[in-house]
């Protein structure tokens, strides 16, 4: 069969005998998401001896003011000039500046807010002198904030300036990141293939052909994703989990449902234990192909026999019920999901309250937002969905109510302090909640 991976038609065996990457592996690190920003972040700076403690506090006293205070002007700087001016000179003179993760990220993102990449560019390329002295999370952060500010040829440049010592496979990864979330899925295969090339001491771990096969899932090319794994297990690096997850939703995302059948196969034949992400991707083709009835029946035998059902899970089958005009159902299944002691989360309320809303069960959807607001950790739903029940309830003359709802989702949640509102009805007029200013 011909394969088309990194966009050469070659047999798949020609395929895997041509590429000549290592063959060890030592690290494996979770897929990449926002969640696993935090796997790249610096390791916790070393004990300094009193003369380098000494020197940081001579070079703090060059700031203008206290770096606390340096920094929370800078995550309120809205003048895309004076933040790219003051970041460069604060976090060229202060090293505790420069380990102070959130305010690069803030910086960047509201840099590309504005179109600004000649700021980013600045911003980083300040801080290039200090990478032999930094550590090797200093390193991999610079590449990773060029991917989120759409730079991918940037953060190629900044890997290949790297100092020898953190040219490892932790900035490699994150340079396979920086494509990935740039979207420049060919950019980041021909990167696979010539650094571990260019570099043997570079290593791809598993880590590393998760990304890629999830860049050629979104691509989509199936077929080149599947050969990665037998890629992977050519060069002695196992295939886990994530790597199935990520192969299951491209098919799901991309195709029939039944034909990622080949993929649990695989799983089977590697003696892996799907979990519940795994089945969480067939929920999801199946809502999508309109199998509400053999969705359910997966969730039901997940309940009896596990893997236990996650939130995604019960999330899954409640979106399909709502498509299919079953709401009665998607509501048992809230309760199910609530008994069974998985966390609702923010996907189940925006999914939930508009359909009851539109369905004129004004009543759940009140008792859905309390809910909401009961829990310890809370859910930051989208404002538009609390502000929707509050117009219907003024709409509905339940005054009080909607004025109850505003004020108790301002003093839980900061972001709802200036977006939720009571609007009047008819009038032209705006009704006022106590904590209006």
């Amino acid at each position: 069969m011909v394969r088309t991976l990194f966009n050469v038609r070659l047999p798949a065996v020609v395929m895997v005998a041509q590429l000549q990457l290592p063959s060890q592996v030592k690290c494996q690190m979770p897929f990449w998401t926002t969640a696993a920003v935090a796997m790249y972040e610096a390791p916790e700076a070393p004990r300094r001896t009193e003369p380098a403690a000494k020197a940081e506090s001579d070079a703090d006293r060059k700031l203008p003011k206290p770096l606390d205070d340096i920094l929370i002007a800078l995550t309120r700087q809205r003048n895309p000039d004076k933040l790219v001016s003051e970041f460069v000179q604060a976090s060229t003179v202060s090293s505790r500046f420069r380990e102070r993760h959130r305010v690069y990220e803030v910086a960047v993102s509201r840099l590309t807010s504005f179109g600004r990449q000649d700021g980013i560019e600045a911003i980083i390329e300040a801080q290039k002198p200090f990478l032999e002295t930094s550590n090797e999370g200093f390193a991999t952060r610079l590449i990773r904030l060029y991917g989120r500010a759409s730079m991918p040829s940037h953060a190629a440049a900044t890997f290949h300036e790297l100092p020898t010592q953190h040219k490892s496979t932790m900035t490699f990864n994150a340079l396979l990141a920086a494509y990935a979330e740039a979207g420049d899925f060919d950019g980041l295969t021909a990167v696979f293939q010539e650094i571990p090339a260019t570099h043997p001491s570079i290593v791809p771990s598993v880590y590393s052909y998760n990304i890629l096969i999830r860049a050629l899932c979104q691509k989509p090319d199936l077929s080149a994703a599947l050969d990665v794994v037998l890629l992977m297990e050519k060069h002695g690096v196992s295939a886990d989990n994530v790597t199935f997850n990520t192969l299951l939703n491209g098919f799901s995302n991309n195709g029939p449902t039944d034909e990622a059948e080949i993929v649990w196969e695989m799983m089977k034949e590697r003696n892996l234990e799907p979990d519940a992400k795994c089945y969480n991707a067939k929920l999801r083709g199946w809502v999508a192909e309109g199998r509400i009835d053999d969705a359910a029946a997966v969730l039901e035998r997940l309940e009896k026999d596990g893997p236990k059902p996650d939130t995604v899970s019960y999330n899954e089958l409640i979106r399909g019920y709502l498509k299919a005009g079953r709401l009665q159902e998607a509501k048992k299944l809230y309760d199910d999901l609530v008994k069974n002691h998985c966390a609702t989360n923010k996907g189940t309320y925006e999914t939930l309250v508009p359909h009851l809303l539109q369905a004129g069960d004004l009543d759940c959807a009140l008792r859905y937002c309390y809910e909401m607001f009961s829990r310890k950790r809370g859910c930051r739903v989208e404002c538009g969905v609390l502000q929707d029940v509050v117009n219907a309830l003024v709409d509905a003359s339940r005054v009080e109510e909607a004025a109850k709802l505003v004020d108790i989702g301002r003093k839980k949640y900061y972001y709802l302090r200036k977006g939720l509102r009571m609007r009047g009805s008819g009038k032209g007029s705006e009704l006022r909640a106590e904590t209006d200013e």
